[in-house]
C-alpha cells in the first residue's frame, strides 16, 4: 500500500500521522518536542524520526511520501526552516531530508494547516481560500487559484502583522497595531487590565454577561472583521477559514463577527464571504504536510 506520513513540529509537541494516498487516516501518534539548546542532533529531530519509525512499523511498510511542517519561514529548497530565531534551538537550517535519509519537504506550519483544510477540511473543493489561525498570536495562509501562495521569501500569510492602527505600538515584526495585538492570547492580560489571563476565560465571562469582557471581546472581533474585510478586498477568496484556539468560541465568535462583516464587507452583486470554522483542529498540519509530500512525489 502507498503510504504518506505528515509530521508537524510544534513548540511543545510533535504530531505525526500516516495516511493512504487516497487520504484515509491510518495511524497517528505524538511526542514531546524536546526543545533543549546545545544538543546535537536536536532532541526534536530524534523524536520526529522515532515517530516516523513507529508509524511505518504500524503500517507495515516504508512511506512513499514524508512531509514536515514547523514554525518559521521554509527555505526555498524545501529542505529546512530557513528563518526561526529565538526559540526551537537547532530548527533553523536543520536539513530534514538529510536527517531522515529521504526526501522530506518542509512547510511553514500555517501553510501546512491550510493545505490540510483544502485536502480534507473546511476548504476542500475551493480554489480560493484564506486561513486565519488565532491562538497566542495570529498566523495564516492563502490558497489562490488552486495553489498555496508563499510569496518571494515565504512570508505570505502572516496576517497577525496586518496593520490596523498606524499609530499603535509595533508587533514583533515592527508592524504598528498588528491584528495579533488586538485578538491574540499573548497580551490578553494587558488588554483586560489584568482581569483575564486567557482568551478562554474572557469568552466565558462574555457569555456570562460581564460588561468589561463584552467590551474587550467585541472590540477584538471588530478588529478581526476589519482584517478579514481587508483581506477579502485584496485576495477575493471564496471562504475564510478560522482555526486555532479561538475557533472553540463557536457562536460567541462567529455571530458577532457576522454582524461586523454585515456592516463593513464590500458585497458586489450581493456576494457574501463565507466564514468557516476549521475542521481538522491541531492535526491540520500533519494532513497538509502529508498532502504536500504526496504532490511532490507523484
Amino acid at each position: 500500500m502507498s503510504l504518506a506520513i505528515g509530521i508537524d513540529i510544534g513548540g511543545t509537541q510533535i504530531k505525526a500521522a500516516a495516511f493512504s494516498r487516497a487520504g484515509v487516516l491510518l495511524h497517528r501518534c505524538t511526542a514531546e518536542t524536546g526543545d533543549a539548546p546545545g544538543i546535537s542532533p536536536p532532541q526534536f529531530a530524534m523524536n520526529a524520526r522515532r515517530l516516523l519509525d513507529e508509524l511505518e512499523s504500524q503500517s507495515d511498510g516504508r512511506a512513499n511520501a514524508v512531509g514536515l511542517s514547523a514554525p518559521g519561514l521554509a527555505r526555498a529548497d524545501g529542505r529546512a526552516i530557513g528563518w526561526m530565531p529565538g526559540r526551537m534551538h537547532g530548527l533553523e537550517g536543520f536539513d530534514w531530508s538529510a536527517w531522515l535519509g529521504r526526501e522530506a519537504p518542509v512547510l511553514n506550519d500555517a501553510h501546512a494547516a491550510l493545505l490540510g483544510e483544502v485536502w480534507q477540511g473546511a476548504a476542500r473543493g475551493l480554489r480560493h481560500a484564506i486561513l486565519l489561525t488565532i491562538g497566542t498570536g495570529v498566523g495564516g495562509a492563502v490558497w489562490a487559484d488552486g495553489r498555496l501562495l508563499r510569496g518571494a521569501i515565504g512570508r505570505a500569510g502572516h496576517f497577525g502583522h496586518l496593520c490596523l492602527d498606524p499609530f499603535a505600538p509595533p508587533t514583533i515584526t515592527g508592524t504598528p497595531g498588528g491584528l495579533e495585538d488586538w485578538i491574540g492570547n499573548h497580551n490578553i492580560t494587558q488588554r483586560t487590565g489584568g482581569r483575564f489571563p486567557t482568551t478562554h476565560q474572557l469568552v466565558a465571562a462574555y457569555e456570562a454577561g460581564d460588561a468589561l469582557a463584552a467590551e474587550v471581546w467585541l472590540k477584538s472581533i471588530r478588529a478581526l472583521g476589519c482584517a478579514i474585510t481587508s483581506l477579502v478586498n485584496v485576495l477575493d477568496p471564496e471562504a475564510v477559514v478560522i482555526g486555532g484556539g479561538i475557533a472553540c468560541a463557536g457562536r460567541s465568535l462567529f455571530d458577532p463577527l457576522a454582524r461586523v462583516l454585515d456592516e463593513m464587507e464590500w458585497r458586489p452583486g450581493g456576494h457574501r464571504i463565507r466564514v468557516l470554522p476549521a475542521e481538522l483542529g491541531e492535526w491540520a498540519g500533519t494532513y497538509g504536510a502529508a498532502w504536500h509530500a504526496i504532490g511532490l512525489s507523484t
